[in-house]
């Protein structure tokens, strides 16, 4: 077999360099959920209620993302020779299944009280609402920045896009409410909470699930960079090519390169190391190199 080459090491983890922020919008949002459940219970309010559940899974989603990037920090060793990067993609995932049970239990709800509106308190609501709409525009420009870098960051991003949704909605019921006495705008606007959730949760649960399964990322084209690596000078077949994600921001690939000349190794590693890292964003790749002689030696895997 040909020689072996690994190149690179990951990048900085992008959730933990939003550490200080993922932080502030922790405590921020912990503080106004207890205060939305708290006026919910009081005011009666469905939609105020399904603000606070969404809140409290803004605020896990959050604290779980937090632990993500502690566990994730600790060095790799032993039997863990990737390090904990793939904690962050395992807690977007258990943020997209909280998010889900809340939907549910929302749609579940506001049916049962479409068919017998309960009273509610709208004075109360109205303020206690518009102080969560607060709150979340904080708390989303906050999170905004690391939700193009990390999916980890991303799962806790949308929650709280999600829930300043749900304010404005909670808004808008507390002042029909106030000026109409109308109580079916409270159930309604939690069903319309709970369906502006649904897909949102789904396309996070997806992109979490297709890291897991090593998915090949969805901006990579697996065919052109087989082709990109086919076209090195000296490189005369690739096989056994794989690429897939570690973790948010960490791409990785591996390949057999058959080289017609022995002595082209070092300038055809160093020309597949570059293409791989300038037109595709794979800094991480382990490229075996193989004299075309020795291919007959060497056995793709079929799993």
């Amino acid at each position: 077999m040909g020689a072996g080459h690994r190149h690179g090491t990951p990048a900085p983890r992008a959730a933990a360099r939003h550490r200080g922020r993922l932080w502030a919008a922790f405590t921020l949002l912990g503080v106004v959920t207890l205060v939305e459940l708290a006026a919910g219970l009081v005011t009666g309010s469905l939609a105020l209620l399904s603000d606070a559940a969404h809140l409290l899974t803004d605020v896990l989603g959050i604290g779980m993302a937090l632990a993500a990037i502690a566990v994730a920090d600790r060095p790799g060793g032993g039997q863990r020779t990737f390090g904990l990067y793939r904690i962050e993609v395992l807690a977007a995932l258990a943020n997209a299944v909280l998010l889900g049970g809340v939907a549910a239990y929302v749609l579940v709800e506001a049916v049962r009280r479409l068919a017998d509106p309960a009273p509610v308190l709208a004075g109360p609501m109205f303020a206690v609402a518009l102080a969560g709409l607060t709150a979340n525009v904080v708390a989303f420009a906050l999170l905004r920045g690391g939700a193009r870098e990390s999916l980890n960051v991303r799962g806790a991003y949308l929650e709280v896009l999600g829930d300043l949704v749900a304010s404005v909605g909670v808004l808008g019921a507390a002042a029909v409410i106030w000026l109409t006495g109308w109580a079916y705008a409270d159930p309604l606007v939690a069903v319309a909470v709970a369906l502006f959730i649904a897909p949102r949760t789904w396309a996070l649960a997806r992109a979490a699930v297709r890291v897991l399964v090593q998915a090949a990322p969805s901006h990579v084209d697996v065919a052109a960079v087989r082709r990109t690596l086919a076209a090195v000078p000296g490189v005369a077949d690739v096989h056994d090519l794989h690429v897939w994600t570690l973790t948010s921001g960490m791409e990785v690939a591996s390949a057999h390169l058959t080289i017609t000349q022995p002595g082209d190794l070092a300038p055809v590693l160093a020309t597949a190391r570059q293409k791989l890292r300038d037109r595709y964003g794979i800094a991480h790749a382990t490229l075996q190199v193989e004299p075309a002689a020795a291919v007959t030696d060497c056995h793709e895997a079929t799993w």
